[in-house]
């Protein structure tokens, strides 16, 4: 079977998969104090933490639009799966399902699905994988469909921040407890929900102690290691990934380990020196 791979710029890729050029992106805006940074290949990450931490205000981001994604989507009869993260967080999914609906008016014979990841960076990024191991495999589009939607129920994202500055400036954090996490130096270490929300998981002292307490939470979570790929997304932090990998390798047997560096909205979100992992 032919097939695409689409996700939005939320999806963190790795060197490799930049490379190989498999899983197109579509780009999502941001704007920081009235300038606006698209999250593509030109996308400056340092200038971007920068302006982050410079304006006082909020920094938001706007979703690509339905003609983005039908373009993306190839206006042919090639089959198309979407990944977007998670549609209660964000409208990509929303306006990708509107996608789907134009090109598949278009021509009727085209069959293209968007799934929901529920999740963000690297969780994105996995979905993709498994997309493209169950296509591999020969499985049809209704297997690849059901297959990846069970993965997705099943998949975790945990992640720590070193800077909880966007949270709080999207209400995500009281003023009360931002300060309690900067006077005590407090690092939640938070977690995807099934339904694509975000919900605190537990803490630690510091930015060590919660990435431990965060590697921890992964073997309370899951046992058939050898079946799964570990994600890490990093921040502008490759030497915490890196510490976070080999933690992982001591402890878990994981089929594979992929790191990557945080693309544009992972930026935003995660800021600088921030982690996500899933699995």
């Amino acid at each position: 079977m032919e097939y695409r791979i689409i996700g939005d710029s939320c999806l963190d890729l790795t060197p490799e998969m930049k490379k190989e050029g498999k899983i197109k992106i579509v780009s999502l805006t941001l704007q920081v104090d009235g300038v606006d940074f698209i999250d593509d290949d030109s996308f400056d990450q340092k200038k971007f933490i920068k302006a982050v931490a410079d304006f006082e205000g909020c920094p938001k981001s706007s979703c690509p639009s339905p003609e983005e994604y039908k373009k993306a989507f190839g206006e042919d009869e090639v089959t198309a799966f979407c990944v977007t993260l998670s549609a209660e967080l964000s409208g990509s999914y929303n306006s990708a399902v509107l996608g789907q609906r134009l090109v598949e008016e278009e021509f009727p014979n085209k069959k293209v699905y968007v799934f929901n990841s529920r999740s963000a960076c690297i969780g994105e990024t996995l979905v993709a994988l498994k997309i493209q191991e169950c296509a591999e495999k020969g499985a049809s589009f209704e297997e690849i469909v059901e297959q990846v939607e069970d993965y997705i129920r099943r998949r975790e994202t945990l992640f720590v921040l070193e800077n909880l500055e966007t949270l709080r400036k999207n209400g995500r954090l009281t003023g009360m407890k931002a300060a309690l996490v900067s006077v005590l130096n407090i690092k939640p270490v938070m977690m995807g929900t099934p339904e694509g929300t975000i919900e605190q998981c537990t803490i630690g002292r510091g930015t060590k102690k919660a990435l431990k307490k965060m590697i921890e939470e992964v073997g309370s979570r899951v046992s058939d290691f050898e079946n799964r790929v570990f994600g890490i997304s990093h921040c502008n932090c490759p030497e915490r990934a890196q510490y976070v990998k080999e933690e992982i390798e001591k402890r878990y047997p994981f089929k594979q380990i992929i790191i990557a560096d945080t693309a544009g909205v992972g930026t935003l979100y995660a800021n600088d020196g921030g982690i996500v992992i899933a699995f």
